[in-house]
């Protein structure tokens, strides 16, 4: 072992920055022990540290490191925001009892496990608490009513099992409640309507059951209210709809029954409904047309019955359409202009589209799997925007949209299973420049293949069982992306062309029943599968 003569190891040390041990402040000795105890294999706190010979004239050393907020003189640690710097292990608590003038405490997007330190509710000056995205467990810890000034608390996210901490409710400050993501099990305690200020409630995916309270109707100042994606029983009490000031409410996929109370009618502020993925019936409230404001409404994946009411036609906000029944659309579904989706797929709906004739907001229309029929009557040049056109499994005849060369936003077109569609494949189709799957399958389509002159998006063509003729044009070649097409029970004739096996991402073809001559091209030996 080398020994290092006295001299050169006191000067080694006097140049060293080194963390003191027992520096001058309390605040910032508690956060270099803080520090020792959780793991940081990211070094996000190596600022962290108090130089020898360093002197702050009595103000905290610890007000120049990252994630620490002071008052103005520097004095007083009123914040620690250690939120998205990686740190893990188990959250110490000891701590935490220097900071009494504690305002906000962020430890966000960390990896810190195990229990939440009660320590923490000693901090009876706090006012944000946000532990989310986390992996903290076990059941909420008893004592947060201590919090009392307590206006957010965030522990979205995180692994919490046993019963939503009822003295919760005990926080009359309190704006922001956000429990959702965790195991949380049990029902919602009905001491939660008894929140005077909250404006922000969000419970969604946990595990809670049991019936929804319907003190919640109390929540007289909620705005977003989210506690879907739970298991339910039982229906949506009625006394929701007297949450006037809400503008959100989801409760999807949360095992509800019964009908839709149309008391709901009137949240007459509400922006957006979520209802989806439940087990809701009877018919949907003829009375939600006083929702002015609407603009998203979701209640599909349900068992309601009877058309879309003809009242909807006042919902001139309306973007988002999701729904799952029978009638027809509703004469006036776009007189406000702002129609954005359109989901009304695998349902009953019969009748023509006459009312999307003027529908130019539209962007996403599902409308597969119904008994829609008459001709398509949209004029895609007035749908700068359509990105997907969904009406396969209907009944509609007039063949496909002469002008969908003009839908220059067009990524996905499917009008399969239409067997009265007839008429022919558009000349300009392939030229749609972000075009990635065209399906059109058993439409009783006739004519030629339109020649491939700019395919360059084109993942998909699916044209079989059809009564298309003439040859497969060589300029297939122009699509290099093309991954599947499907040609088959045509009557087709000619060569196939060995330009189609060219294609590099080319995987699955099938040109069988047809009426081709010549041979195969000995490329095809190198295609996943293919069928003459």
């Amino acid at each position: 072992m080398e020994i290092f003569p006295w001299p050169h190891l006191k000067l080694l040390l006097s140049s060293m920055l080194i963390a003191v041990a027992l520096a001058v402040d309390p605040y910032s000795d508690a956060l270099l022990s803080f520090k020792s105890e959780v793991i940081d294999h990211f070094h996000s706190l190596d600022d962290w540290l108090v130089r020898r010979g360093e002197n702050r004239s009595g103000k905290v050393h610890a007000c120049s490191w990252s994630g620490i907020k002071c008052d103005s003189n520097s004095t007083i640690v009123i914040g620690l925001d250690l939120s998205t710097k990686k740190l893990g292990g188990k959250l110490p608590g000891k701590q935490f009892g220097v900071f009494t003038e504690l305002v906000e405490l962020n430890i966000s997007q960390n990896a810190f496990s195990g229990e939440i330190p009660i320590e923490i509710f000693n901090l009876t000056g706090l006012r944000s608490l946000d532990i989310s995205r986390n992996n903290f467990s076990g059941h909420f810890p008893g004592g947060i009513s201590g919090l009392q000034n307590l206006v957010v608390l965030d522990a979205f996210s995180n692994s919490f099992s046993g019963p939503l901490p009822v003295e919760l409710s005990k926080l009359e400050f309190l704006k922001v409640l956000n429990l959702a993501g965790s195991y949380f099990d049990g029902p919602i305690p009905s001491a939660y309507g008894s929140f005077k200020r909250l404006e922000f409630l969000h419970l969604a995916g946990n595990s809670l059951s049991g019936n929804i309270p319907p003190e919640l109707g109390n929540l007289q100042t909620v705005t977003h209210m989210e506690i879907g994606y739970n298991s339910y029983e039982g229906d949506i009490p009625w006394q929701v709809g007297n949450m006037s000031e809400l503008r959100y409410l989801d409760i999807a996929g949360a095992n509800l029954s019964g009908s839709i109370p149309r008391q709901l009618s009137n949240l007459t502020k509400l922006q957006s409904l979520f209802l989806f993925r439940n087990q809701l019936t009877g018919l949907i409230p003829w009375e939600f047309s006083r929702i002015l404001p609407l603009t998203n409404l979701d209640l599909s994946d349900n068992m309601i019955s009877g058309p879309i009411p003809e009242s909807f036609a006042e919902l001139k906000n309306l973007r988002l359409l999701s729904l799952i029944f029978i009638g027809s659309i509703p004469p006036h579904i776009c007189t406000g202009g702002e129609l954005f989706k359109l989901i009304l797929f695998s349902n009953k709906f019969t009748g023509n589209l006459s009312p999307l004739s003027n529908c130019s907001s539209l962007v996403r229309i599902r409308l597969e799997d119904n008994s829609f029929s008459g001709e398509i009557p949209l004029t895609l040049s007035h749908l700068p925007d359509v990105t997907y056109i969904d009406f396969s499994g209907n009944r509609f005849t007039g063949g496909i949209p002469s002008d969908i060369s003009q839908a220059s936003k067009l990524q996905y077109f499917n009008v399969s299973n239409n067997p009265e569609l007839g008429g022919m494949v558009p000349e300009e189709t392939w030229s749609l420049p972000l075009l990635q799957n065209f399906s059109a399958s058993s439409c009783n389509i006739s004519g030629n293949l339109p020649p491939f002159r700019s395919c360059k998006s084109m993942l998909v063509v699916e044209l079989q069982m059809n009564n298309m003729s003439g040859v497969v044009p060589k300029s297939i070649s122009n699509c290099k992306s093309l991954e599947i097409i499907n040609l088959a029970s045509n009557q087709l004739i000619g060569h196939i062309p060995e330009e189609l096996a060219s294609l590099p991402a080319l995987s699955v073809v099938d040109l069988s029943h047809n009426n081709f001559s010549g041979s195969i091209p000995v490329e095809f030996g190198n295609l996943q599968t293919y069928y003459f």
